[in-house]
């Protein structure tokens, strides 16, 4: 999964939020009256071009308008699908409300825990067991600190009245660090050992080479 260098005011270069690429941004004021007319003024407003993909987004007093996703991380690509809508509604959703964001993150997670093998039932118990299985115990962290689990947990898809936008944006990467972790690393892995020779596939399958020798299989 590639980093996401968050989209910032004025900044002149970060993740493009149409493409996805870091890349340079051009900034520039709105103007209104006549385009024919000396009298045209600067409004409030402003546009940030990408120079990869040539996309604008549109900001007022520092703030991104247009899309309306703000500082969010684009779904993991191998999101499942049927996460996948309310990830990127959360998304749409954070820079004016991050509470509600939040809030449908937290649901989200709950929902990808049967995805991963867990019952779904309790996430607590379900995370516990996924760091038990080799997750690693700084995302069970981050989710106690996101109220997500512990005793402080908030319900999934309950407004949280102490949720702000740091809250609501390291659950955006929590959970695509879950996918890569979970999901993503999985796949990198049976396509490594799917690539390598014959009866290196079979030692491994019958569990006669130890990791440290395969570099030695020919």
């Amino acid at each position: 999964m590639s980093m996401n260098y968050q989209q910032a005011y004025l900044e002149s270069k970060f993740s493009c939020i149409h493409c996805g690429v870091y890349a340079m941004q051009e900034w520039g004021h709105l103007y209104y009256g006549s385009a024919e007319s000396l009298g045209s003024k600067s409004s409030d407003f402003e546009y940030c071009k990408c120079l990869y993909c040539h996309k604008e987004t549109f900001w007022f007093q520092g703030r991104m308008i247009i899309p309306a996703d703000g500082p969010a991380p684009q779904a993991h690509t191998d999101t499942p699908q049927a996460l996948l809508d309310e990830y990127n509604e959360a998304r749409d959703i954070v820079a004016r409300s991050p509470r509600a964001a939040a809030a449908i993150m937290r649901q989200t997670i709950h929902k990808l825990m049967p995805v991963l093998g867990q019952k779904g039932d309790n996430v607590n118990v379900d995370i516990t067991a996924l760091v038990k299985n080799g997750l690693p115990i700084e995302i069970q962290h981050a989710l106690n600190y996101c109220r997500v689990i512990g005793t402080d947990a908030t319900k999934p898809g309950e407004i949280d009245v102490n949720d702000n936008a740091e809250i609501a944006c390291s659950l955006f990467h929590v959970f695509n660090f879950i996918i890569e972790d979970r999901i993503s690393g999985p796949i990198k892995i049976k396509a490594l050992c799917d690539s390598l020779p014959e009866e290196a596939r079979e030692a491994i399958d019958q569990g006669d080479v130890a990791p440290n020798e395969l570099q030695f299989v020919r």
